[in-house]
């Protein structure tokens, strides 16, 4: 006992048991806490890179497919969204005489004009019925169902009027197929879908922009805001849109 004692005693021996004590994990009267904690080596930081890499090629290239889809369904009825350019109304005109549609409905709201004026009779609908005439269909195949819904929520307000149009003309629609351009179609067949209800089940038809390759989207300015503008606005109706009746004078 009398060696221990005198082992310790020491300085040698007194300045091991200092640095064997464990350091004090508290500073400033306990405000700041120090832990031990991990962190990425230079190996980890190169797979977290590479891996966040492979994810990005991912979603360059499967975005562009995920917003332009195109999923038909068993359908007697084309609507076609006014607002799309000729070359997707010749491509409805194209869908709708290769197939088995009885009639074509056009939706779509007021048209701004020069100037910001907003014409409240000659909408996007009308535009959309007169393009589908001008291209070959028949005027009794083609019936216009305008909206007055201007600003926001115009494509969910373009189904509504269609919702109700079908009310009041006694009409029970089953199934329908929705023609837009491209990367709109997915947030197209979403607001329809939560426009008509459970009950009808929508298509969508997907038409290419001939202006720029979608396999390379991101080579291509019109492409890049499309893309970009349409995936943002796709997900706040995904998760934050919940749609409400539309006021008296819109319907």
């Amino acid at each position: 006992m009398s060696d221990t004692l005198k082992a310790l005693s020491t300085p040698n021996a007194f300045g091991a048991s200092r640095l064997a004590q464990p350091e004090p994990s508290r500073a400033l009267w306990g405000l700041f806490n120090r832990k031990e904690r991990w962190g990425l080596s230079w190996r980890g930081r190169i797979i977290l890179a590479s891996a966040l890499l492979l994810v990005g090629a991912l979603i360059f290239k499967g975005v562009y497919p995920f917003l332009a889809t195109t999923h038909r369904v068993d359908a007697n009825i084309l609507v076609v969204e006014g607002w799309i350019h000729e070359y997707a109304i010749q491509a409805a005109v194209k869908e709708f005489q290769s197939n088995q549609y009885q009639r074509v409905f056009t939706t779509g709201g007021p048209v701004v004009g020069r100037g910001g004026y907003i014409n409240d009779f000659y909408t996007s609908a009308s535009v959309g019925a007169d393009l589908l005439r001008k291209n070959g269909l028949a005027n009794g195949s083609v019936q216009m169902v305008p909206s007055r819904v201007m600003d926001r929520d115009r494509t969910y307000g373009s189904a509504v009027a269609l919702r109700n149009w079908f009310r009041d003309h006694n009409m029970a629609v089953p199934s329908i197929d929705v023609v837009t351009e491209d990367v709109h179609a997915r947030r197209t067949r979403l607001l329809f879908e939560k426009a008509l209800g459970k009950n009808v089940v929508v298509g969508i038809i997907a038409v290419p922009n001939p202006d720029y390759d979608w396999r390379r989207w991101w080579w291509y300015s019109e492409g890049v805001k499309g893309v970009g503008s349409e995936a943002l606005a796709y997900a706040y109706a995904r998760l934050f849109f919940y749609p409400s009746e539309p006021s008296r004078q819109q319907k």
